[in-house]
């Protein structure tokens, strides 16, 4: 598992409008059996969100917006197949994170 990583997500309550989870636990931190992550909801159900805190991907060609105030904590086990990568876009993940941690 590498920080900035996106995963199915197995939830079958949610997994209809958050296809995906994306990681932004640091690696540092590889050794808990817990990740932090951020959903990634289906751009067309996301609404009008503010694209600097919910900036949008697309994955496996789906446009998704990361719901950054929805950042959770999950089992791993929890966390399905690894889809992709998003460490090209470090500096949005980062910046939207920046925003909800410190108001910056």
């Amino acid at each position: 598992m590498a920080q900035f990583d996106v995963y199915e997500n197995l939830n079958s309550a949610s997994c209809d409008s958050i296809p995906y989870l994306l990681d932004v636990q640091a690696d540092l931190l590889d050794a808990l059996a817990t990740r932090v992550v951020v959903p990634l909801v289906l751009a067309s159900e996301a609404g009008g969100t503010a694209k600097h805190f919910c900036p949008q991907f697309k994955i496996k060609g789906t446009a998704v917006v990361m719901s950054t105030g929805e950042l959770a904590g999950l089992p791993l086990r929890t966390l399905g197949a690894k889809v992709t990568t998003l460490k090209n876009k470090r500096d949005e993940i980062i910046a939207a994170l920046d925003l909800l941690l410190t108001g910056i």
